[in-house]
């Protein structure tokens, strides 16, 4: 085992503004998810656009937002979805993993959505949660709904560029945020009610093979939101202890990252000039906290 990590202080660059909180509302997606409670919002899915500006998303409400350079937020579209996951396609065009209806195609421009994936061989995912834009076109998303350790049956999907659709794991406890390795020769997934990062090695000619549990966490609620950052390391939301796990590619921890608001760190987004800027949403508080890495000099 390894002791614990340097703590980064992470810093509140920006938080939904009054006018933008739905105060003393709730939703279906709050009525499952969150035991009926009411909620401003439920931030997630950061990613930045062509101009580098970070776009997220708000799950219960069907809503993403959009926050300029100087930490002001904006409404951008809103639409009848609970958006998790969420990637930049192209100029203006998002791919969204929503909860409710699938992978669907955002046209900012068109202000629209499409289906993209929704009913694999007629039938509807469990509630997808996250995606992954690999640099060849080839997707990769989760698909959790209410599995876990009592259910292990959350799925990973690899959709190719031309469409074709393959289910690579279907035995996660609630398959959350996931990334291709800086390698790009296995997935990380977070498996959130095993507390476990998983590790899937790709095969050649499609499919994975020898699937292990890569980190083991603790605390009530396990990993979220996963993150490949600089010299391949990676980022680990960690809501049940409030934090950001920075681990090597080894698997090392590096880096502990601390919120200075609320408790759900639930996913997080590299950027900045030098891609060493961690940008994280806290749910709890509806902000972005954000810290910059150090530069690392281990193996």
């Amino acid at each position: 085992m390894f002791s614990a990590p340097p703590i980064l202080r992470a810093e509140q660059i920006a938080t939904l503004p009054v006018h933008l909180r739905r105060q003393g509302q709730t939703a279906p997606w709050l009525q499952v998810q969150q035991r009926g409670r009411q909620a401003h919002s439920f931030i997630e899915g950061p990613a930045f656009d062509e101009a580098g500006r970070l776009l997220f998303t708000d799950i219960p409400y069907g809503r993403i937002f959009r926050m300029q350079a100087g930490g002001q937020v904006e409404l951008v579209f809103e639409y009848d979805g609970e958006p998790n996951g969420l990637k930049s396609l192209a100029p203006g065009r998002w791919l969204i993993a929503d909860h409710k209806h699938g992978i669907l195609l955002l046209d900012l421009e068109q202000g629209r959505v499409t289906p993209h994936c929704d009913r694999p061989l007629l039938e509807r995912f469990k509630g997808v949660n996250d995606l992954y834009l690999a640099a060849d076109g080839t997707l990769y998303f989760t698909d959790q709904g209410q599995t876990g350790l009592h259910d292990p049956t959350g799925r990973v999907y690899q959709l190719s560029p031309d469409g074709r659709l393959q289910c690579l794991l279907d035995n996660v406890p609630s398959p959350n945020g996931v990334v291709l390795e800086a390698s790009g020769e296995a997935l990380l997934v977070a498996a959130t009610r095993a507390n476990q990062v998983w590790r899937l090695p790709l095969l050649l000619g499609g499919g994975v093979s020898k699937v292990g549990a890569f980190i083991n966490l603790s605390g009530g609620v396990g990993p979220d939101g996963l993150a490949i950052g600089p010299d391949g390391c990676f980022a680990v939301c960690h809501p049940g202890l409030a934090s950001v796990w920075i681990f090597s590619r080894h698997g090392e921890p590096l880096w502990r990252v601390v919120s200075p608001v609320g408790r759900m760190t639930t996913n997080c987004v590299f950027g900045g000039p030098d891609g060493r800027t961690l940008y994280i949403t806290e749910s709890d508080t509806a902000s972005i906290v954000s810290a910059t890495l150090p530069v690392h000099t281990g193996p």
